[in-house]
């Protein structure tokens, strides 16, 4: 590698290694989006986006997809040369790193895009207005002295001679640093990219371009050039019109639309978060009014405790009392009826059998049957029964502490004294504490038993629905009619009113017949028509007809013979037992 090469490879990597710029201190439209340094080389994206040439080549492409198709002779084979061209012309999408945008890439790379002379001029405002000396951005070392305007890189002088004498660079244009300065403004001429040095003052319509002066007399020489100056105002208005009419306001209905989303945004996240903080604060209140809550219901279960333990203790001190008692008296008249002489049995015998009697008439005697002691089994907790307020928050769960009393529960609905055969009865039963209230819960160990008072074995199949809230539901269906036998027992103990007397009526018989004033009429005269009456006809007839023997003399069922319309279908034991050649004039039920 030859030296001038070694020196251009320095400069390439020095120049890309520039350091990030302070973001505090430059213009933004002066740095490249993707790099995060001054543009160099600044292209523009067909999305008017603009990156360093660089920064563009170095994108992955999204999709490649060819041009055009290659029309060649039909079954002939393509040339080495057709299939370069092929090469060449398939087309590069990238996405844009600032808008996301699937935007095309020309043929010739990066190189083929516009220069964005604005993004230019405002790295040499960056660079005017910087505070402090330039450093060079080649070696990094020097002073910078100069700056290449092709290149856009401050130079010192040992660079700056280094720049003159490379091939590729030497026709760049480089100006003083000092006199960029002092001019505090920028006068940068927009050069030719094919003849460096040459400043794009023509501008060829047919090609749509602006050209230099070499341009117009070799490439375009029979292409119709004007001075810029002389178009500017057309292609300018051109841009404006669109600008002005068509997308300014468009703009402007944009920003008021988007102004409008953001402040909806900001709107829909105060009101979250005042109701986040209302969730909060209503969460705390309800941990505490349940915290409450439970301490509570564990002071109530407390205080239960207390209450059935006492309740005990003295159940206790007078079983034990009534025990010693008892036991007491019972072993002195055994020990003196058997010990004891006659005239020791008749010294005593006063007041042994007052004390006997006295123990007798008004001792403390409970049926072991009767004796329930409080096991606890009453009281249990009910999650989901309202509990009312706490601290202004409803909270659930109670203590039931409510036993059954079987004395105080009442049985309802017709169905426990009344019923109809084949039909199914109903009646409730109803749990009742000692005060008479309602139990809040089921579970009772319930028995209901029907039982024909006649029949011993005629037993009616029941049904004992608990509803959980302290009732029962009971259903049954007799089969045959009578007086029955209905016991209730809770806990293995008769309600009060058991057992209750329940009559079942027989089923009301419906006539399948019709209620006519003979079968000859009611048929049309069929022969084969018959009647439940005696009545008989000659000629064959099977049923009965006016005026002949056996007929009733007046309408009457055809089910059953019985001349009277509302009333029960006679059962078949009666017609069966009625003589055919008798006259069954009426039957009342």
């Amino acid at each position: 590698m030859s030296q001038s090469e070694q020196k251009e490879t320095a400069e390439k990597s020095t120049v890309s290694s520039e350091p990030e710029p302070k973001s505090a201190s430059v213009n933004p439209r002066a740095v490249c989006r993707v790099c995060k340094h001054l543009y160099r080389d600044p292209k523009i994206l067909p999305c008017l986006h603009t990156f360093c040439s660089d920064c563009i080549g170095q994108l992955e492409p999204f999709s490649v997809s060819p041009r055009g198709r290659f029309n060649g002779p039909e079954g002939g084979g393509r040339s080495g040369e057709a299939a370069e061209k092929d090469r060449a012309s398939v087309s590069v999408n990238v996405l844009c790193p600032e808008c996301d945008t699937e935007v095309d890439i020309p043929q010739s790379g990066p190189v083929g895009l516009s220069t964005d002379h604005l993004a230019l001029d405002e790295v040499f405002l960056e660079t005017l207005v910087s505070d402090g000396p330039l450093g060079c951005d080649l070696c990094g070392e020097g002073s910078a002295e100069s700056r290449c305007e092709v290149c856009s890189v401050n130079l010192c002088e040992f660079c700056c001679q280094a720049h003159r004498r490379q091939k590729r660079t030497a026709s760049h244009s480089v100006q003083a640093v000092q006199e960029l300065k002092a001019r505090g403004r920028l006068c940068r001429r927009v050069l030719c990219s094919l003849h460096p040095g040459q400043e794009l003052r023509l501008f060829c319509q047919p090609c749509d371009l602006p050209v230099c002066l070499e341009c117009a007399a070799t490439l375009h020489r029979d292409h119709r050039c004007c001075p810029t100056h002389d178009v500017i105002d057309r292609h300018g208005d051109r841009i404006r019109e669109l600008v002005s009419v068509r997308l300014r306001p468009r703009l402007e209905r944009l920003e008021e639309s988007l102004q409008k989303v953001e402040i909806s945004q900001e709107n829909l996240q105060v009101r979250i978060d005042e109701t986040a903080n209302q969730i909060r604060a209503f969460a705390r209140g309800y941990a505490s009014a349940v915290e409450a809550h439970c301490l509570s219901l564990l002071r109530r279960l407390e205080e239960l405790r207390v209450q059935r333990r006492n309740h005990l203790h003295l159940q206790r001190a007078q079983l034990q009392q009534a025990l010693l008692d008892v036991r007491g008296s019972v072993e002195f008249a055994e020990r003196l009826l058997s010990c004891g002489s006659d005239a020791e049995i008749l010294s005593a015998k006063g007041v042994t059998l007052r004390r006997l009697a006295s123990l007798t008439e008004s001792g403390y005697d409970p049926h072991p049957a009767a004796v329930a002691p409080d096991d606890g089994s009453g009281v249990c907790f009910l999650p989901r029964e309202p509990a009312g307020e706490v601290e202004g928050y409803p909270v659930v769960g109670v203590i039931n502490s409510r036993t059954v009393d079987v004395s105080k529960c009442t049985v309802e609905g017709e169905g426990l004294q009344q019923g109809t055969e084949g039909q199914r009865g109903h009646f409730a039963l109803v749990c009742r504490d000692s005060g008479g209230e309602q139990l809040a819960r089921g579970g009772e160990h319930v028995l209901v038993s029907v039982v024909h008072k006649e029949k011993k074995n005629c037993t009616v199949e029941t049904t004992v629905a608990d509803n959980s809230d302290g009732s029962y539901s009971v259903s049954y269906r007799p089969e045959e009619p009578g007086e029955y036998s209905v016991w209730v027992c809770v806990k293995a103990q008769h309600v009060k009113g058991s057992p209750f007397i329940l009559n079942v009526k027989r089923k009301f018989r419906h006539h399948s017949g019709t209620f006519h004033c003979c079968s000859f009429c009611s048929s049309g005269g069929a022969k084969e028509a018959r009647c439940g009456c005696p009545g008989t006809m000659p000629g064959g007839f099977k049923g009965c007809g006016h005026g002949h023997k056996g007929h009733p003399g007046k309408p009457h069922w055809s089910c059953c013979g019985s001349t009277m319309e509302k009333s029960e279908c006679l059962p078949r034991s009666i017609l069966t037992a009625v003589s055919p050649g008798g006259h069954l004039r009426t039957v009342e039920l």
